[in-house]
């Protein structure tokens, strides 16, 4: 008996002709011709193109900054739209532009498309370099070759001139440090802070969150954010954060205010503005203060779509802020905008009956279009499943969409599964199986999850034991080979307010 039997039983004329492509909006020539050019043959097929499309103007031609601006505000259409035009005659940064949507939208085989989007521009840009390796650093079961690999990317990017590469560096020594036993994470952190590399604050940062001494830290925190936030944006989330911790309300609000006016001339993106709003609404990060989130979210979700779901996340949590109607309109603009947090919000208002009549059919259409962008998705299909909320049970079902959510970070999960098999709901009962999942559910530190667990071990005869045991070794040994990165997302984003990781 094993658990993967579980899972399936059942881009003179040639300046000319840039110079025009420069005016319509096409940035990455000058690198690109060189390159071209050095072919004699692609060369004059590039040269005849470009001067084509200077002579017939700029009617209908991609524009890359038209791109990067739809993208920043979240219209990833338009932005995918001109890429791929660009990317196709051969354009690194529109290449690099496309696949940055492949990462964006968590699917395993766009991810898997954009990998290969950045190998291709990798020979040429430094910045494709930089994002492909980054993309390595947080690839689910990468390889220790792969983690090399990726090593080698990030110091030529660096060398290059690329910024963001030093934290996903530090990521890659503090995720797998058996792949670099020579590298002390600290040491080398250090070392970069001696030698006043602009990003080495910000990884130091990183290691704490990652050690778990972010609040014994935060003094060093706030120090390093105030000296980085002219130049790095993120530091509004981490100082956000400080203070949030350290009660401060007067330094929050006079962040909040340096925060505005970095918007408004726009050298802080609404991405980061939308980060603060979450973490002033976060109560585990002190005491929330929901009536500022939403002041920040409410002008800035036009222009950045994923505002919406976050104002909605916000009268579901803080229900005195508005009604049941606001909500929905909210939702409405997200899903409008393809936003997979507001199809996983709205399946929870159906699945809790919350604000609206309960509804297992309209919750599970709703988490169906969330699932491979939302991991909670796949969560509470599972739980949708393993409690007959459709009628019946249907186990396997509920155990492929709760071991998924488990095995991608979803901790509730295995404490579903661990009940899916003790209690035999619709299926024969499996102790050994949930014995498994009771152990790996104690993460939780929740009573229910403790007692479970407690509970099958001492009704497991000795030889049973040692076989679950085995059991539980394997499953702990797929998801060491599966484990997401659990550091921060904001680490991996480029510092001009783009998210590409």
């Amino acid at each position: 008996m094993t658990i993967i039997r579980l899972l399936r039983t059942p881009r003179s004329l040639w300046e000319l002709a840039c110079q025009r492509l420069d005016h319509c909006g096409v940035t990455d020539k000058p690198r690109q011709a060189n390159r071209w050019q050095a072919s004699s043959h692609s060369g004059l097929v590039v040269c005849s193109l470009a001067l084509a499309v200077s002579l017939a103007g700029c009617a209908g031609l991609p524009d890359q900054r038209l791109a990067n601006e739809a993208l920043k505000r979240g219209d990833t259409a338009t932005a995918a739209a001109n890429y791929q035009q660009l990317a196709n005659l051969g354009y690194s940064e529109a290449q690099v532009g496309l696949a940055d949507i492949q990462v964006d939208s968590r699917d395993p085989a766009q991810m898997k498309q954009a990998e290969a989007t950045y190998r291709a521009a990798a020979s040429v840009s430094p910045r494709a370099q930089a994002r492909l390796g980054r993309l390595l650093v947080a690839k689910p079961g990468s390889t220790e070759a792969e983690q090399h690999e990726a090593e080698t990317l990030l110091k030529k990017a660096a060398a290059a001139g690329e910024g963001n590469t030093l934290i996903p560096l530090a990521m890659l020594y503090l995720q797998y440090p058996h792949s670099f036993p020579n590298v002390d994470a600290q040491k080398q952190i250090s070392q970069w802070r001696a030698e006043g590399k602009p990003e080495a604050g910000l990884a130091q940062v990183l290691l704490y969150r990652t050690q778990g001494t972010y609040d014994q830290h935060l003094d060093d925190v706030e120090k390093i954010c105030k000296a980085a936030i002219n130049t790095t944006d993120i530091c509004y989330v981490e100082l956000a954060t400080v203070y949030q911790k350290k009660a401060q309300p007067e330094q929050q609000a006079e962040l909040i205010k340096q925060m505005q006016a970095g918007h408004a001339r726009g050298t802080v993106s609404a991405q980061r503005v939308d980060s603060v709003a979450r973490v002033l609404a976060d109560p585990t990060l002190g005491t929330p203060d929901e009536k500022t989130a939403q002041s920040l979210l409410e002008p800035i979700a036009p222009g950045y779509p994923a505002s919406w779901v976050t104002l909605a996340q916000l009268l579901y949590d803080f229900p005195e802020l508005g009604d049941v109607d606001q909500m929905m309109k909210y939702l409405d603009n997200g899903r409008a905008a393809d936003q997979p947090r507001a199809e996983l919000l709205l399946g929870k208002l159906y699945y809790e009956g919350k604000m609206v009549p309960a509804d297992a059919k309209v919750a599970e259409e709703h988490f169906q279009k969330a699932v491979g962008r939302e991991v909670a998705a796949d969560y509470y299909l599972g739980q949708i499943y393993r409690r007959g909320y459709l009628g019946k049970v249907y186990p396997q079902k509920a155990l492929d969409h709760l071991l998924t959510a488990a095995r991608n970070g979803q901790n509730s999960a295995d404490f579903a599964i661990a009940q899916l098999f003790s209690q035999g709901k619709g299926t024969k009962p499996d102790p050994l199986n949930a014995y498994v999942f009771s152990q790996l559910a104690k993460t939780q530190n929740t009573p229910q999850a403790t007692e479970l667990a407690q509970t099958l071990e001492a009704q497991l005869p000795p030889a049973q034991l040692a076989e679950a045991q085995r059991l539980l070794k394997q499953e702990q040994a797929v998801r060491g080979n599966l484990s997401q990165n659990t550091l921060p997302l904001h680490a991996l984003q480029e510092e001009d307010g783009e998210e590409s990781l």
